[in-house]
């Protein structure tokens, strides 16, 4: 039996910044994509030939328009944890704490999917308090996870 090989198609990798404000409260990307609404925290998938930190600076200038600096690592996937878009592939998400360089450039809303239809690729962002959040707030698994970890860490 040869160990090497998998059976499965292999992982994706996708790339995550916590951006918090001074107020604490978190960045959430409110989106529709893959035909669906979703709430996560700003980013995506990496690219075959990217590392992690170059795929969040990529990530955050097409979706906020911004450029970041990164602070520090925050959490990477610890468990199983099946890819919900493509078949027979296993997730694996990492989380940086970020802050923007110079003024935000990007739009923000008080209000929930604040765009006008559902458009693929249709996106905005607000500020939600950390010690306010619920893991049902985010619409992914790990997500859910690491909102629970911000709450331990912000909300004592």
């Amino acid at each position: 039996m040869d160990f090497y090989t998998n059976d499965h198609g292999g992982f994706i990798i996708r790339i995550y910044g916590i951006m918090i404000n001074d107020k604490k409260e978190v960045l959430l990307s409110d989106e529709y994509r893959f035909g669906m609404l979703m709430t996560k925290f700003p980013g995506g998938g990496m690219k075959y030939g990217e590392g992690p930190e170059d795929c969040l600076h990529r990530e955050a200038l097409e979706e906020l328009g911004q450029e970041v600096e990164i602070i520090q690592h925050f959490y990477t996937t610890g468990f199983y944890q099946k890819a919900l878009f493509h078949e027979e592939k296993q997730l694996i998400s990492i989380y940086y704490l970020i802050t923007p360089k110079g003024r935000i450039k990007f739009a923000v809303s008080g209000k929930l999917y604040d765009f006008p239809e559902k458009q693929e690729g249709s996106i905005s962002f607000r500020w939600k308090k950390i010690c306010s959040i619920e893991p049902e707030d985010l619409t992914f698994p790990v997500d859910r996870f690491v909102a629970k970890m911000l709450k331990e860490q912000h909300c004592r």
